[in-house]
């Protein structure tokens, strides 16, 4: 039986933007758009190209090898012709294989945020769509608030839905901006559209979490007969989010009442990495990841001990909807934890390292993750720290150098001038083949100063590391006080346009940013030499 295929389209780095306390630099949206891009996803949108420098950066070339890189923006004003839309310039010369444009299906909004008439609007969609295909680029329109604009009007509606997909756009999205149609409106609107004329095959899905039905809206439109899905890295978005395509997707792939009927690009071998996508993604965000996220969440295959776990470890089914394996998490019950082999033999072969399953020094690295995880880290954000602890860990690392020491030092004074001071001064001492190297450098900030102090000499090996470039620096407080476990996460990048992440631990926080900073500067000292394996790296 051929089965049909459901296309996945990923705006965290646009909608997923409206996040309160969300913001991300150009450097995290090239990380996130890599993530995306090997994960598998079919539509990765960027942001909106000329409405900040952010996205303008971003977009000033292609950042996928995989997925279709699309621009969002507006239609072209009501008028201009398309030709002469600054706007709408912008978008067809942005890098990228596609736009999607936002316009408004919505009578109501139409008179009242464009204050033009129904014609013109439906004139600014066609025309929008012809150029973008002109262009040489797949169009896509989000028709806005297009589920309220339905039952205020559904004529209106209808024409803009059809007006887009007349002038060529591969994707009419239908968007329920606000939130708050319910999955048995949802259906009946999408069987509607389709049967006015516009195919489920040329429509989408773009759903909002206001009333907690996100992810129910979404599947009811698939089955109503949409065939692609807009959602988000963990349901981020403005006020309660957008579906959240970490729930979704492993629902699509793994319950009989859709993979029986429908496909995506998410295979088996990549679901398995949706935990770790999951994760490493809140670790970018420097937030913790939700303990009960199904499918990908710490509890989400948790038993406590009792009757649920006796039966748990008869026969995991009585307890379990999916395989925790097949999403990339694992069984715990809290009396001892289970299982878990399956993934890391995984994760090791992936990083090219060959392990058996009834090698004991893999069984010794689980328990270390898990003792370490427990106290703090977390390395689905940090796959370059996870690399050097599971080389040590099942074989070894050749010691290029150890620390003999280090000394930070703050000091707040006034200056000549009588203005405030505060200087930070470090001092490192290291061994490099016996010989004693001692370093003494002043930064803005201790961490800076003992980053600096760290790589001012570094003896045979400071050529090694001269283009090593510190890129980001993340630090969450574990628990309450002053005197608060710290978990640092840096990400370093190099002249070879690798980036990777390493993590520590630590009460002090200047201890754990010495941890992390050591691995960077181990891990580059391999990477160099053909030594590490190239996924922390990519």
């Amino acid at each position: 039986m051929t089965r049909e295929k459901i296309y996945l389209f990923d705006t965290t780095l646009r909608d997923g933007q409206q996040t309160p306390g969300v913001d991300f630099s150009v450097e995290d949206k090239i990380a996130i758009a890599t993530l995306l891009d090997d994960f598998g996803l079919d539509y990765i949108e960027g942001g909106y190209p000329g409405a900040n420098p952010t996205d303008t950066a971003f977009f000033g070339q292609k950042r996928t090898k995989n997925a279709s890189f699309v621009a969002f923006g507006m239609t072209k004003r009501s008028g201009v012709s398309a030709s002469n839309d600054p706007g709408l310039a912008g978008l067809l010369q942005a890098s990228g294989d596609a736009i999607c444009f936002v316009a408004k299906s919505w009578d109501y909004h139409v008179e009242v945020a464009l204050g033009i008439s129904n014609e013109e609007n439906l004139d600014c969609i066609s025309e929008s769509v012809k150029a973008a295909v002109a262009a040489g680029k797949e169009a896509l329109v989000d028709c806005e608030h297009f589920f309220d604009g339905y039952k205020a009007n559904p004529g209106y509606a209808l024409a803009c839905a059809r007006a887009a997909y007349q002038a060529g756009a591969r994707w009419v999205v239908l968007c329920d901006t606000n939130g708050g149609t319910q999955p048995s409106e949802i259906r009946a609107i999408v069987e509607a559209v389709i049967a006015e004329g516009v195919p489920g095959t040329a429509l989408g899905i773009h759903a909002h979490n206001d009333t907690g039905q996100a992810i129910a809206n979404s599947l009811i439109a698939v089955e109503a007969g949409v065939r692609q899905i807009q959602g988000t890295l963990n349901g981020l978005g403005e006020r309660c989010g957008n579906a959240d395509l970490v729930a979704l997707i492993p629902t699509l792939a793994l319950k009989a009442a859709y993979n029986s009927r429908f496909e995506t690009a998410i295979d088996s071998e990549r679901l398995i990495g949706l935990t770790g996508l999951s994760h490493a993604f809140d670790e970018l965000l420097n937030r913790s990841p939700n303990y009960q996220a199904p499918y990908v969440g710490g509890s989400a295959f948790a038993t406590k001990a009792g009757i649920h776990a006796s039966a748990l470890l008869k026969d995991p089914r009585t307890y379990e909807h999916v395989p925790p394996e097949s999403v990339g998490n694992f069984r715990k019950v809290m009396v001892s934890d289970q299982g878990g082999k399956a993934n890391f033999i995984n994760a090791l072969k992936r990083r090219g390292i060959a392990v058996a399953k009834d090698d004991p020094k893999l069984d010794r690295l689980i328990s270390i993750v898990k003792e370490r995880e427990a106290s703090g880290y977390a390395y689905e954000g940090a796959d370059a720290s996870f690399e050097l602890l599971a080389r040590r860990t099942l074989g070894t690392i050749p010691e290029f150098f150890s620390i003999d020491g280090f000394r930070v030092m703050v000091e707040r004074r006034f200056d000549s001038h009588g203005r405030v001071k505060t200087v930070s001064e470090a001092v490192v001492r290291l061994i490099v083949d016996g010989k004693t190297i001692m370093s003494v450098a002043e930064g803005d900030g201790p961490v800076n100063a003992l980053d600096l102090a760290l790589r001012r000499d570094f003896g045979k090996y400071q050529a090694d590391i001269e283009d090593l470039v510190l890129a980001d620096f993340k630090v969450r407080i574990l628990n309450g006080g002053t005197e608060a476990i710290t978990r640092v996460l840096i990400e370093s990048n190099d002249s070879d346009g690798v980036r990777w992440w390493t993590v520590g631990v630590s009460e002090n926080i200047i201890d754990a940013s010495f941890e992390a900073l050591m691995d960077s500067v181990v891990y580059k000292l391999m990477k160099n030499r053909q030594m590490a394996g190239k996924i922390a790296a990519e």
